[in-house]
């Protein structure tokens, strides 16, 4: 007898079906996120810990091995009938230890893998999973992606002629702004396992995990750390209350050879790559007066997706220099006129659109343009003036416009 395909005498979908009929959680497909635990780990941002069901340890701690430091998640979020997709930075690693003591009533956390997020109480689906969700509740999710890792770091390092490779002599900046903190626990946690030097520099209305990098600090020779209380001058570098180059030459590193990790707001990172064009990296590491030729530090440079913002991205302050115009909805035959992203504009007006993460990455914003040319407000990117394929949420009229929609 010949081995080959062999039919399912019952499909998976179908046992699915009926065991979700007997228990919601339970699934041999679909990974599922239960909602375990909430802790305040500042004013602003809440830790939560979900337990996971078969199929997500099946898909993801058994046939992956968990996931790498600075990915994340997509989590379904029902409110009021409606399923939002959202993605959330994975806080630390697989199969480290939590950044809060478990509870008595964390039973199974010994016998099921967990996953911990850490997000701000702002925009509907945040605030419902930090406010509003029972504990218990249990939501679909994706499987743990991104390129915000090491791996893709060294990817990129080979691959630039300022910074050939990524090994345990280069040195790893870490600049977060605020909540931007959460997808660097992990990385920093896997680059000081491999030996790597690490430097984080985290700016913020308050200090955030200051025990945590403590003792982090204690156990890693490798590791140094500078909390930067916006507040605070005594927490100042370079004497200064936000980022600039002199503060990161007052870090003393190799900067050309020094991969940095970045994470915050559009504003933030903006910022960022104005600071290091300020830098020169020739023969003078400590001159700031950048010449043409000179080697770019911004090649360097790896964000996360979550805050996209690539060297030519606009700035909040120059879409609102941009001229409004007017925007017109062919289907639902009606017409707006706004100088921001064509999303947020036709809200302003007073119309839904259909939305996902508001920040290009899950293309449920997507529509057709039928005539006009819109700007990418990440990439700097013009369209044609024709039929185009366009998200919404991340676009900016440049003309008038017409939308399918």
């Amino acid at each position: 007898m010949t081995h080959g395909y062999r039919p399912e005498i019952i499909q998976s979908a179908f046992v699915d079906f009926i065991g979700a009929r007997l228990n919601p959680f339970w699934s041999l497909t679909v990974p599922k996120l239960r909602l375990m635990s909430r802790v305040a780990l500042s004013e602003d941002l809440i830790a939560l810990q979900f337990e996971t069901n078969h199929a997500f340890k099946k898909q993801v701690f058994d046939l992956q091995q968990g996931w790498a430091g600075g990915q994340h998640i997509n989590i379904s979020v029902p409110i009021d009938g409606i399923h939002h997709q959202r993605r959330y930075s994975l806080v630390g690693l697989a199969k480290e230890q939590l950044l809060y003591e478990q509870t008595d009533n964390d039973n199974n956390a010994e016998k099921s893998p967990t996953v911990t997020i850490a997000i701000k109480p702002q925009g509907l689906v945040s605030d419902y999973l930090t406010k509003h969700a029972a504990l218990g509740a249990i939501f679909n999710s994706g499987m743990p992606s991104g390129d915000f890792t090491l791996a893709q770091a060294a990817k990129q390092a080979n691959l630039s002629t300022l910074n050939p490779t990524l090994n345990k002599q280069s040195s790893l900046l870490f600049i977060a702004g605020g909540s931007g903190i959460t997808p660097m626990l992990g990385l920093i946690m896997q680059a000081l396992q491999s030996g790597q030097n690490v430097t984080l520099l985290h700016y913020n209305r308050m200090p955030l995990l200051t025990t945590y990098w403590a003792n982090l600090a204690k156990k890693y020779a490798t590791f140094t750390y500078h909390l930067i209380h916006t507040e605070d001058p005594s927490t100042y570098l370079a004497n200064s209350r936000y980022l600039s180059a002199q503060v990161l030459l007052s870090l003393e590193l190799p900067l050309a050879d020094t991969q940095i990790f970045a994470c915050g707001s559009q504003t933030f990172l903006a910022e960022l790559y104005r600071v290091v064009d300020e830098i020169e990296l020739a023969s003078d590491p400590l001159s700031i007066n950048k010449t043409a030729d000179t080697p770019s530090l911004r090649d360097n440079i790896m964000i996360e997706r979550f805050g996209t913002a690539l060297p030519d991205f606009i700035s909040s302050n120059e879409i609102a220099e941009v001229e409004p115009k007017s925007i017109s909805l062919r289907t639902r035959q009606r017409q707006f006129t706004t100088s921001t992203t064509l999303l947020l504009g036709a809200e302003q007006a007073g119309l839904k659109l259909p939305y996902g993460c508001r920040q290009g990455i899950c293309q449920m914003c997507r529509c057709h343009k039928i005539s006009g040319v819109v700007k990418n407000i990440q990439t700097g990117k013009m369209s044609t003036d024709g039929l185009e394929s366009i998200q919404t949420c991340i676009h900016v009229a440049m003309t008038d416009v017409i939308l399918d929609i």
